[in-house]
C-alpha cells in the first residue's frame, strides 16, 4: 500500500516540480542518501542490500564535491560507503573524473563557495555521462526552485518538506530522472534489508507534503506578503525607541524569506544582543531568536497569525527597559 502511495503522490508532485518521477523521504539528509544509493545499485536490488559494503560488489566507489561545498551533509553521501574526492577547480574536476567515479553533487546553499556554477558542474557531468545530484534543502522559496534545478538538468533533486514550505517538518522529497527514482526506491522502506529501511515516512507525511507542496505553488505569494506585514508590524512597534535601527533583508541563499534585524547603538542602550535573547527565551511565553553584538533578528514565517504582535510587544518591552 505504501508504495502505492508513493507511486501516485511522486508522479503528482513530479508533474508540479517538472520532474520525471519522485519520491517523498525523511527529509532532504535521507533524500541525499538514498539518491545516492540509487545512482550506486541502479535497479539491482542485489547491489543495493550490499551498500554500504562497497567493496567487490561492482559498484562505482567515488563521489565528487567542491572543497567549498563542505558543510557536513555530505555524510548523507559517505553513509552509502562512498568516497568523497574534493575539487576546487575546473582542472581538479577534470582530473578527479574516472571510472569509480559514480556522482557529481552540488551544494546549493553554498554555491558562492565554490568555483565551479551549476552550468558548468553540469556540463562536465554530462559530457562525462556522470549522474549529478543537488541538495536544495532550503532553498524555497522562491517558488520557482522546485523545477528550476529539474529544468536546468540535474538527474537528482533532494528538498526538505519543512521550513518555509510548512509541510511536515520529518518529511523531504527526491525528485528526477525516473530510472534513478525507481532505484532509489530500492534501499528505501519497506524493503527490510536496504540501508533506507529506517529512513520510513508514514501516509501522513507523504500525503501532508504534497499538499504543503500544492498550497505553496498556489499560495506562497500570498505567504510572502503576508510574512512581511507581520515583519513590519514588529518594526513599526520597536523604530521609535531611541537609536534602535531596523533593516529588513532576504538571504541570497538557502532560507531566503523575511528577515528582519534590529540593532541599537551601545551607548545608548546598554545591552547587548545575548542579553536581549536570554531575556526574551526565558520570559512566558518564550521567544527564540538571533542575536550579534548590539543586534538581535528574528523571521515571522514560523509564526501563526497574530503571533508577530506578542513578539513585538516583547521587543519593544525590553528594549525601552534600558
Amino acid at each position: 500500500m505504501l508504495d502505492e502511495l508513493q507511486d501516485k503522490v511522486g508522479a503528482k508532485i513530479a508533474e508540479l516540480c517538472h520532474a520525471e518521477a519522485a519520491t517523498v523521504t525523511s527529509g532532504a539528509f535521507s533524500a541525499i542518501m538514498l539518491g545516492t544509493a540509487g545512482v550506486l545499485s541502479g535497479l539491482d536490488a542485489k547491489k543495493a542490500a550490499m551498500i554500504p559494503h562497497l567493496e567487490g560488489s561492482g559498484m562505482k566507489t567515488e563521489v565528487i564535491l567542491q572543497k567549498g561545498h563542505n558543510i557536513g551533509y555530505y555524510q548523507a553521501m559517505k553513509n552509502c560507503g562512498v568516497t568523497m574526492v574534493w575539487v576546487e577547480t575546473r582542472e581538479e574536476l577534470e582530473r578527479a573524473i574516472n571510472d569509480k567515479t559514480a556522482m557529481m553533487a552540488f551544494m546549493n546553499c553554498n554555491t558562492n563557495s565554490g568555483q565551479i556554477k551549476h552550468k558548468e558542474w553540469l556540463e562536465v557531468a554530462k559530457r562525462h555521462n556522470i549522474p549529478t545530484l543537488i541538495d536544495i534543502a532550503a532553498d524555497v522559496p522562491p517558488i520557482e526552485n522546485f523545477w528550476k534545478f529539474n529544468d536546468m538538468g540535474f538527474d537528482l533533486v533532494c528538498l526538505s518538506g519543512g521550513k518555509a514550505i510548512r509541510g511536515p517538518q520529518s518529511s523531504g522529497v527526491l525528485m528526477g530522472k525516473k530510472d534513478l527514482i525507481a532505484a532509489a526506491r530500492l534501499s528505501a522502506s519497506p524493503r527490510g534489508s536496504t540501508i533506507g529501511r529506517g529512513h520510513k515516512v508514514n501516509k501522513e507525511e507523504i500525503l501532508g507534503l504534497y499538499v504543503a507542496i500544492e498550497k505553496f505553488i498556489r499560495t506562497g505569494e500570498d505567504e510572502w506578503n503576508f510574512w512581511m506585514k507581520q515583519i513590519a508590524h514588529i518594526e513599526n512597534a520597536v523604530k521609535n525607541i531611541k537609536s534602535v535601527k531596523t533593516r529588513v533583508f532576504v538571504p541570497e541563499l538557502a532560507n531566503s524569506t523575511p528577515n528582519l534585524e534590529i540593532s541599537w547603538d551601545p551607548a545608548v542602550l546598554p545591552l547587548t544582543g545575548k542579553q536581549v535573547q536570554e531575556r526574551l527565551s526565558q520570559g512566558e511565553p518564550g521567544i527564540e531568536l538571533n542575536a550579534g553584538k548590539n543586534n538581535i533578528s528574528l523571521v515571522t514565517f514560523i509564526m501563526v497569525p497574530g503571533e508577530e504582535k506578542i513578539v513585538a510587544a516583547r521587543i519593544k518591552e525590553e528594549l525601552s527597559k534600558a
